[in-house]
């Protein structure tokens, strides 16, 4: 059985001083990335940042092809930033019919879906439960014909409720539909420490891929229940440090059998001096590899 493996946002990688994400992958000994797909089906060069790739294109589709296979990389995943309490909704769905059409013919398992419904205060958790049900259904019905896992991000003020995530599973009913599950998001939107645990236990089976960042509350605030986002600036903070064990995140992950990608997107870069932030990205890989490497 395939075990877990490590791979990062291609924006992080970035973020970290690499020129460009290859520089960054082989720098930080790593073979998967995720990729960002812009609204207008366009992605980053993995070799060249000032570059784009159209992958409505056959050209385009060839060009990053060619990167992947030259460089001995591949792509974990495609990230959307859907947001369906916009007007676009529509061509939204459309743009996400299109990335996962093309992550099928590329191989590509999983794409990150977001869970942001601007407004949803107006109508409710209710009410963006349906919203975000029916379009995600046109989505998978428009796929039908891929097996391209979604995984809806733990993300924002909505995401993180296990309530709105446990209902539009049950409303959709598709065995494609699952979580990314973020290992930072549920401690950011203020859940007590081991709640968060139990959070990720009941989704567990849900996991179709992941986003790993960490934060280092004061000890005595890591069981309170927080305001969402509590001074995230200030204890945000590197993988390897911080509140959540994520050897008991791998442990979750391997008892309810996932085996795919443990991504990095450490937000804590920012607080770091330019020189500094791609030896916090190495002791991230590092630390990550280590805690599969123990996996019975």
């Amino acid at each position: 059985m395939r075990k877990m493996f490590v791979s990062i946002r291609d924006d992080v990688v970035l973020h970290g001083g690499f020129s460009s994400v290859v520089e960054g992958l082989r720098a930080l000994d790593i073979e998967a990335v995720e990729v960002h797909v812009r609204r207008d089906l366009t992605v980053r060069s993995l070799v060249n940042s000032s570059q784009s790739h159209d992958l409505t294109s056959p050209e385009g589709l060839r060009a990053l092809e060619t990167e992947l296979a030259q460089n001995g990389v591949r792509i974990s995943a495609f990230l959307l930033g859907n947001d369906f309490g916009r007007d676009d909704a529509k061509e939204q769905v459309e743009w996400m019919v299109k990335t996962v059409k093309v992550a099928h013919q590329l191989g590509i398992s999983a794409v990150r879906v977001d869970a942001i419904v601007s407004g949803w205060e107006n109508i409710g958790v209710d009410g963006a439960i349906r919203l975000f049900a029916e379009h995600i259904k046109q989505v998978l019905d428009a796929t039908d014909d891929t097996n391209v896992q979604l995984g809806i991000e733990n993300h924002g003020t909505l995401g993180n409720r296990p309530e709105f995530l446990q209902a539009v599973f049950e409303a959709v009913n598709s065995p494609r539909l699952g979580l990314t599950l973020d290992t930072g998001n549920f401690y950011w939107f203020g859940h007590p420490l081991s709640r968060v645990y139990e959070i990720m236990r009941q989704f567990a089976p849900k996991v179709k891929h992941t986003h790993v960042k960490n934060i280092a509350y004061p000890p005595e605030m890591r069981e309170q229940q927080r305001p969402i986002g509590y001074e995230y600036g200030r204890y945000v903070c590197p993988i390897y440090e911080g509140d959540i064990n994520h050897s008991i995140v791998v442990d979750i992950l391997k008892e309810a059998g996932y085996n795919g990608d443990l991504c990095i997107e450490d937000e804590s870069l920012g607080k770091f001096a330019p020189e500094e932030r791609r030896s916090v990205l190495q002791r991230d890989a590092e630390h990550l590899k280590a805690l599969i490497a123990h996996l019975q």
